[in-house]
């Protein structure tokens, strides 16, 4: 699950933080229903790659939902957004370039018709970890044998596209890597 950090505005050793480092991630749904996903990898190992949402680290005293918003432009260029409600809260704990990360994420549901990536702002440590971003459909989702971040995502993703968004936000199983 590395990549997950692959925002690295921050980089926070677990030892070093006494909190988890607190992140905002995007499902990013458009016209279709399809969603934007980023494909990650090890810095020094290519091989080892996922796919996962957009979003990173709070900087600053910027809020969940600003940091949401500001890490979707830099890592897509888009803007054009709606941003919902938190659908889901996780925490994580992974190696990452090295180190590890303890992060408390929350998915914020947003929805676009700007469907045209392009990176705008990416940190060093994303420049060489983040080889592009795909709209996945919910059927490919489910049939990838790619890694998926969260683990869960294509059952997740049937149930909101199913139900709608839940009644509040949906604390989801801790993931250790």
């Amino acid at each position: 699950m590395p990549a997950e950090a692959a925002d690295g505005a921050h980089d926070v050793r677990v030892e070093d933080a006494a909190e988890p480092r607190k992140v905002a991630r995007v499902v990013l749904l458009d016209p279709a229903d399809r969603i934007l996903l980023l494909h990650g990898h090890e810095p020094d190992d290519p091989a080892d790659d996922w796919w996962f949402t957009p979003g990173g680290g709070l900087e600053g005293a910027e809020t969940r939902e600003e940091a949401a918003l500001r890490e979707l432009a830099e890592e897509t260029g888009i803007t054009e957004v709606e941003l919902g409600p938190v659908l889901w809260r996780r925490r994580c704990s992974f190696p990452f370039a090295g180190r590890r990360w303890d992060q408390d994420e929350w998915y914020y549901l947003a929805r676009t018709t700007q469907t045209t990536t392009r990176a705008t702002a990416l940190t060093e440590l994303e420049r060489r970890s983040v080889a592009g971003a795909r709209w996945w459909t919910c059927r490919e989702l489910t049939r990838a044998h790619e890694t998926v971040y969260p683990t869960r995502l294509a059952e997740l993703l049937r149930r909101l596209l199913d139900e709608g968004p839940p009644a509040g936000p949906v604390t989801l199983d801790t993931e250790i890597v």
